[in-house]
């Protein structure tokens, strides 16, 4: 590292008591350093690198105005946060972030004193932090709490929930609004910085207190017009009325990369005695490293990369992804169908749907990070008769909950779910696995279930999903690379409900759920190895279950293996009720479920996380020679022979 980069300032931060020991004018430097660290230890690791860039200067900033750890400062999604662990003791393992073992992608409490509040999801800082700071004050505690949330995060609901609340009560809590992609009133010029600085000091305070306290010795009926008057001054300078509607101070825009000028309002706005304040901040996402200032939507999660030339690493599969499938896949479909239309919750590119956004440009909808809008307009737009395909991660559709069953499971509404990122995700951790939806999706009556065993069965369900009518129904598929089979030039509408045998045997029988269909056949080789010829089955879909073909399975097999890319209380435990219903597990059966367990799994490379839930074709083996009774030393010598 001293080799590649000369940090002076930054190697004598151990921890923000050091920066705030710094004359101020070393600060400028000091967030130089920090963003040329940044930029190294993320070309070493990947990860997400636009949102940390645009905040270094905000990151110094609040660490030398305020005493943290005692004073709180919550970043809000996470990925903002490197800059913030390199100067809160955690440098000398920046390296190790999103690896097996090493810092996590996001703020974690179990990882650093600096880290007040987890986060991994988004728009929950303000929340969080109207929490912290009424415990404080109920426990006599002072502290100041700082949220700091994107524009971004500002478009969900939940914010303003917050600040709804947070206005009402009065709460002693400081917003860092950080507007790195559409400002609301942007900065023009030096006047702005004055202003904000003006509005945020003790002076203009006290003034406005004055006049405050003249206006409520007028008559009644002159109070809203002088309070309208005032509004209409500042926010005529500084945009805030929204913000001053819901309670807040408001204080900016203010160049958020200009320190000479954040560091005083930040002093100002933490001494001040009033209730909550929002200080609006306008930075570049990307700032100072030129390929993420000019690509910020390419530059804002990367794979390891070139730090002169900016290339990022490319995946050495040359099968294609999924989500590229799904997208290709849905075009083809709403080439032919102009009822299809597809909605995001301000995921285009991490969905695919950029590339329908290209084709089909006025049938595409980002709702921003709303999910649970996305889920009801979907519901709103399949009852007028168009086929919706809301395409959503299953770790953020967890947030929409409520909307897919009062919305549109009990009205029986066709909203097609295209499910990303389902199963474990790797260097993104426990915060965006998607392990829970086979379960909560299986728990509502009526939802069509499947989950794609490769691209081409991904494929075929789009096609059966834009063709189903009757009600709601979802198709799972995880990140990363297919599997490298030939694909069908259009997709096939599959029959509901039915699975397809895909290796005939005996003895053993494996149906797998998804994507593990690759580990069930080689775990099969590896089995047929021992003389034994498993019969390999793909369920295709959870709701309805094939019953006929996992009865048939049953009654011909000694036993019955499932494999899933999802939790407790998903494919297996439906199948272990329909068996257990119809008294299959009376006779010699013996019936075991794989899937992933039933504990928060730190982050890892996807193969590595699986392995460890023993969903690989060694743990899969492992578990049918068990099943068949085989001893420890009788395993160990059959694993022997076959490894």
């Amino acid at each position: 590292m001293a080799d590649k980069l000369s940090t002076p300032l930054l190697d004598t931060v151990q921890s923000p008591a050091d920066l705030r020991a710094m004359p101020r004018e070393n600060l400028r430097q000091l967030a130089d350093e920090l963003r040329a660290e940044m930029i190294d230890a993320v070309s070493v690791t990947g990860g997400h690198l636009g949102a940390g860039l645009g905040v270094v200067e905000l990151t110094v900033a609040l660490h030398a105005v305020f005493d943290t750890p005692h004073d709180r400062i919550i970043w809000d999604v996470g990925h903002q946060a490197y800059p913030h662990k390199i100067l809160t003791g955690r440098r000398d393992r920046i390296r190790t972030l999103r690896q097996k073992h090493g810092l996590s992608g996001f703020t974690r409490r179990a990882e650093s004193e600096y880290d007040p509040f987890g986060a991994g999801h988004s728009s929950t800082s303000i929340s969080a932090g109207l929490g912290m700071a009424v415990a404080s004050q109920l426990q006599d505690k002072p502290c100041n709490v700082v949220a700091v949330i994107g524009d971004g995060a500002m478009s969900a609901g939940m914010a303003y929930e917050a600040m709804n609340n947070a206005g009402a009560m009065d709460a002693r809590l400081i917003v860092v609004l950080n507007d790195n992609d559409m400002s609301i009133a942007p900065p023009t010029g030096a006047l702005r910085t004055y202003l904000a600085r003006l509005v945020s000091g003790p002076v203009y305070r006290g003034t406005r207190e004055a006049a405050k306290n003249v206006v409520s010795k007028l008559p009644s009926f002159l109070h809203e017009p002088a309070r309208k008057t005032e509004e209409f001054a500042r926010s005529f300078f500084t945009g805030g009325t929204l913000f001053e509607e819901l309670g807040f101070y408001y204080v900016g825009p203010v160049d958020g990369h200009d320190l000479e000028n954040l560091l005083p309002i930040l002093d100002n706005v933490r001494d001040a005695a009033e209730g909550p304040i929002l200080v609006h901040l306008v930075t570049q996402k990307g700032k100072g490293y030129a390929p993420a200032e000019h690509s910020a939507d390419k530059y804002h999660g990367v794979s390891k990369f070139n730090v002169i030339t900016g290339a990022q690493a490319k995946p050495a599969s040359n099968a294609p992804s999924y989500t590229s499938v799904f997208a290709e896949t849905l075009i083809q479909e709403a080439n032919d169908d102009p009822r299809i239309v597809a909605i995001t919750a301000a995921m285009p590119s991490g969905t695919g749907l950029d590339k329908f956004a290209e084709i089909h440009p006025t049938r595409i909808f980002d709702v921003g990070i709303a999910e649970q809008h996305a889920v009801t307009f979907a519901a709103g737009m399949a009852s007028e008769g168009m086929r919706p395909f809301c395409a959503i991660y299953s770790t953020f559709l967890q947030r929409a909950y409520d909307q897919v069953v009062h919305d549109v499971a009990i009205q029986h509404l066709p909203v097609r779910f295209a499910i990303d990122r389902a199963g474990y995700v790797g260097a993104d951790g426990p915060t965006h696995a998607g392990n829970y939806d086979a379960a909560y999706l299986g728990a509502i009556p009526g939802i069509v279930q499947m989950a794609a065993s490769d691209e081409a069965e991904l494929r075929h369900m789009v096609a059966t999903a834009a063709a189903y009518d009757d009600g709601p129904i979802a198709f799972r598929y995880p990140r990363g690379d297919g599997m490298g089979v030939d694909m069908p030039a259009r997709g096939e509408k599959l029959a509901i409900g039915k699975g397809r045998i895909v290796r005939q045997g005996a003895t053993i029988a494996i149906l797998s759920y998804g994507t593990r269909l690759g580990e069930v056949l080689a775990a099969a080789d590896k089995l047929a190895a021992l003389g034994l010829n498993p019969t390999v089955a793909d369920a295709r879909f959870l709701k309805p279950l094939d019953e006929e073909l996992i009865a048939k399975l049953a009654a011909t097999h000694d036993v019955l293996l499932t494999t899933e890319e999802s939790s407790i209380g998903g494919f297996g435990s439906h199948v272990a009720t329909f068996l257990a219903s119809n008294g299959l597990l009376d006779g010699k059966l013996r019936f075991r479920p794989l899937m992933i367990p039933d504990r928060f799994v730190e982050h890892a490379s996807q193969a590595d996380m699986y392995a460890d839930a023993g969903l690989d074709r060694s743990g899969i083996v492992a578990t049918a020679l068990t099943t068949l009774g085989y001893d420890e030393a009788a395993m160990a010598k059959a694993l022997s022979a076959i490894s």
